[in-house]
């Protein structure tokens, strides 16, 4: 209860300091627009903070690009790759360099907010460069902070702080995608077809929900028997359908936005926007492509680096267990990983499912640019949101089933 408690103050304080404006910004010209494009997406991973130009506008997708970034060097630079290997020590460094380069890449991120979308909004107020770095550093500080209290949630509450602050802010788009709707389908252009409309996507809605949740309850079970002096006992190893979770969405929702945050803040050519928008825009044809490639890749990526199927023989080996009718070693490894890549093939083909449904969905439909923004954020909001809950959920059930069989000790 009282980790539960310590996360729920948290979000409370996140959610009040997400008010609190940028100093010296002339948020009475700010009409709070970010109703279509990436930065609505970035906007929603800050609880709307960042249409309030609020000191946490970035909220904690800093952290969530640096993350993406020391993962990726990791398999491809030597030094970085061993700390994989040096155990809690190599974690500790791993985090430590995730977290400077989320400050550093805050502070880059803050100074395009300020003099891309903050500029034309600074008419009548001091413009000189040392206001517009204080802005930014402010900026910067609220997104350190923001890390600050995923790590406090982590270590002191239920859940992985991250992906609990992440939730935090993007909760407060699902209302908008129902009014979004409601307004367009139940107010002065209602029919009873426009009504059949709305009640389809709502279920389409409530289909999503139940199936991430499926999804992550499903396992499928190894076998294994361990051979001991009082004989075999047998036992098995459940992998998870969708052992990387949300993660492959949000890694590409965000990997996606960072060129159309840089061209939208930016004074590039027309042309040049154009062309970044098809390639990177998930609400394109190239863009829904390369959107789904990700999401495919970031699965196959994290899920076997999560579930090693090489550690997992050894330690088979070590604890003298084996999988029946598979040799111990090396063909105990290739029946793991052969195993393991198909359950991934089904768990990603579940996941680009539900990614891809908000935005097909407003093909279908003809949404407008600003509901098309509404309905897929409210999509990937419900698979994040119902995915990080069913995992929260879980550590909070493993922690009272671990304090019952304390107390019996």
């Amino acid at each position: 209860m009282l980790r539960i408690a310590v996360t729920l103050l948290i979000i409370l304080v996140f959610r009040i300091a997400s008010y609190i404006p940028i100093p010296l910004f002339n948020t009475e010209l700010l009409s709070g627009d970010f109703g279509s494009g990436f930065l609505a997406i970035l906007n929603s991973y800050s609880g709307q903070a960042l249409a309030r130009f609020s000191i946490f506008a970035l909220g904690i997708s800093p952290y969530i690009t640096a993350s993406i970034a020391v993962q990726l060097l990791q398999t491809v630079l030597p030094s970085l790759k061993e700390w994989s290997k040096q155990g809690e020590a190599g974690k500790q460094k791993s985090a430590k360099l995730t977290r400077y380069m989320a400050i550093a890449l805050a502070f880059a991120q803050a100074l395009l907010l300020i003099l891309g979308v903050g500029s034309p909004l600074q008419q009548g107020v001091n413009q000189s460069v040392w206001v517009y770095l204080y802005m930014a550093l402010t900026v910067t500080a609220g997104s350190a902070i923001t890390i600050w209290l995923a790590d406090l949630i982590t270590a002191k509450g239920v859940g992985n702080g991250t992906s609990i602050m992440i939730v935090t802010g993007m909760a407060t788009s699902l209302p908008i995608m129902i009014t979004t709707l409601g307004n367009k389908y139940l107010g002065a252009n209602f029919t009873w077809g426009n009504l059949g409309i709305y009640s389809i996507i709502m279920l389409l809605n409530i289909f999503i929900l139940l199936a991430v949740i499926y999804i992550y309850v499903a396992k499928r079970k190894i076998p294994i028997q361990h051979a001991n002096r009082q004989g075999k006992t047998d036992s098995n190893i459940p992998i998870k359908i969708n052992s990387a979770g949300v993660l492959p969405v949000i890694f590409a929702s965000t990997l996606m936005s960072i060129p159309l945050t840089i061209v939208e803040l930016s004074s590039t050519s027309t042309g040049l926007k154009t062309w970044i928008n098809n390639i990177f825009s998930s609400s394109q044809p190239l863009g829904f492509i390369l959107y789904i490639v990700l999401i495919v890749i970031f699965s196959f990526f994290y899920t076997f680096m999560s579930v090693n199927p090489s550690d997992m023989a050894d330690n088979l080996s070590k604890q003298d267990a084996y999988i029946p009718g598979i040799r111990p070693g090396e063909e105990t490894k290739n029946f793991i990983a052969r195993l393991l890549f198909k359950v991934t093939v089904i768990g990603t083909t579940f996941i680009v499912l539900l990614a891809a449904l908000p935005i097909l969905t407003t093909w279908i439909f003809g949404f407008t640019a600003a509901e098309a923004s509404a309905i897929q954020i409210g999509g990937t909001s419900l698979l994040i949101i119902v995915g990080v809950a069913v995992e929260t959920t879980q550590q909070i059930e493993a922690a009272a089933n671990q304090d019952q069989y304390t107390g019996l000790f």
